[in-house]
């Protein structure tokens, strides 16, 4: 049923135009003031652009921060509401932006809502609009973010030497503040009413994870593999539709989603600051019968993995033997995801539980591993497109903790360098003539 005009104009008006997303400084000693009173400068006079240059009614949510909540006012619940409805996000850049975690969760809950609708109906939204509330050092931006468009030329030159914070602070750039602020409110106007991002079911916050690695940690590397049928090698009465010409085309949500499902894993894990790499079961050195299973887990060995499988590939038997030798060699970290759409007929019934049985033959290790852990639907079946995203990085992040802790540490290439020693002080040698300094008389 379609909704009438006016109820959607009412349901936009309950979604902010933006959400603030900034790092709280700390403060300096007991007397000092609100150390982000200026960002709440900015976010006011952001709101009063954005009601001169909408027909918003008085009332209506211009946009929103976190300033004025507290702990005892479920402040977890309100983000992850405003996350979800928002319509443009907005991430004051600073050095110390990409250290919070706080920040690298809004980021990632807000990214994952574009992921959803370009799977959904294959739009590409991008309502992430960046401020430099600082000057950052664009080359030490985490992998991320880096897909981000974040050329801040038609701001100015001050604006980008002395960012926001350098421009509300000084008061001979008053002028360029202003200017500066009215055209992020004409960006935020603009990017909201020509991209219109919907407004989705609020996740969790204390389970979202972060579009940042911690501080101090390398870059982050993990592998995919694809273990699907084409529509090519699937059984003639199963329904070709979640299959395409590879099996990394294998869409098993495709009453939901447009987009394969290994292309969204690998868009959803990039965003939390991984380097990943996509491979198809298939593909990899199995013509060895002797070797399949060694040559797959060396693949695997220097990085986190995951097996994203489905079921309908055991009905082909040489890759279910190949299946077989993957699970003898796996490592502690290889996980396994099992994507099993309840919506899918074919999935259940007595075809589905013999495909269920055949799994359980096939993977006894990887799945008990699985079934050890709090994400056990990974292994158990995967029933929606939602359920799936919200999987996906608590198995990233599993898999990662196990290769921290089982995988060998290699040292550095070079020559081995001997630990120093503290030793004792050194005596002065004796002008008397005594034993010098290696004890001999």
């Amino acid at each position: 049923m379609d909704v009438p005009e006016r109820e959607r104009d009412r349901a936009s008006d309950d979604q902010p135009y933006f959400f603030l997303s900034y790092a709280h400084t700390p403060r300096v000693g007991p007397g000092g003031g609100d150390p982000d009173h200026w960002v709440h400068v900015l976010y006011r006079d952001l709101c009063n652009h954005i009601m001169a240059l909408t027909d918003l009614p008085a009332g209506a949510l211009a946009g929103f921060m976190d300033r004025d909540m507290s702990s005892g006012d479920g402040w977890p619940q309100k983000l992850s509401e405003n996350l979800a409805r928002c319509r443009v996000f907005v991430p004051l850049l600073s050095p110390r932006y990409f250290t919070s975690e706080m920040c690298g969760r809004e980021w990632y809950a807000f990214h994952e809502r574009q992921v959803r609708v370009k799977a959904v109906d294959g739009r590409e939204i991008s309502a992430i609009v960046p401020a430099l509330w600082t000057r950052v050092d664009y080359a030490q931006l985490p992998d991320s973010v880096r897909h981000m468009h974040l050329d801040h030329a038609t701001f100015g030159e001050r604006y980008a030497t002395n960012g926001i914070y350098g421009l509300i602070k000084l008061s001979r750039l008053r002028d360029e503040y202003e200017e500066t602020v009215l055209t992020l409110a004409q960006r935020i106007v603009q990017v909201a009413e020509q991209t219109p991002l919907p407004a989705s079911r609020p996740r969790d916050y204390e389970h979202t994870p972060s579009a940042f690695r911690p501080r101090g940690e390398g870059p982050r590397r993990i592998h995919l593999t694809v273990a699907a049928p084409t529509r090519d090698t699937i059984p003639e009465y199963r329904d070709t539709g979640p299959y395409g010409d590879d099996p990394q085309d294998w869409n098993p949500y495709h009453s939901e989603s447009t987009r394969p499902l290994p292309a969204l894993a690998q868009e959803l894990i990039r965003s939390l600051d991984y380097r990943i790499t996509v491979s198809s079961f298939d593909d990899e050195d199995t013509h060895r019968p002797g070797e399949a299973g060694t040559a797959r887990a060396g693949k695997a060995a220097g990085r986190p993995g995951i097996l994203l499988v489905d079921r309908w590939a055991l009905t082909d038997d040489g890759r279910r033997n190949r299946l077989e030798a993957f699970d003898r060699a796996s490592l502690p970290w290889t996980s396994a995801i099992v994507p099993w759409n309840r919506a899918d007929l074919q999935c259940h019934g007595e075809e589905g539980r013999r495909l269920t049985a055949e799994l359980e033959r096939t993977l006894p290790q990887t799945l008990e591993r699985g079934r050890r852990t709090d994400t056990r639907i990974a292994v158990n079946g995967v029933p929606t497109l939602k359920a799936f995203t919200d999987v996906l990085p608590a198995v990233v992040a599993h898999t990662t903790r196990q290769y921290l802790k089982h995988a060998e540490a290699h040292p550095p290439p070079g020559p081995h360098v001997p630990r120093p020693r503290l030793t004792g002080p050194l005596q002065p040698p004796d002008p008397a003539g005594g034993p010098d300094d290696e004890g001999e008389e």
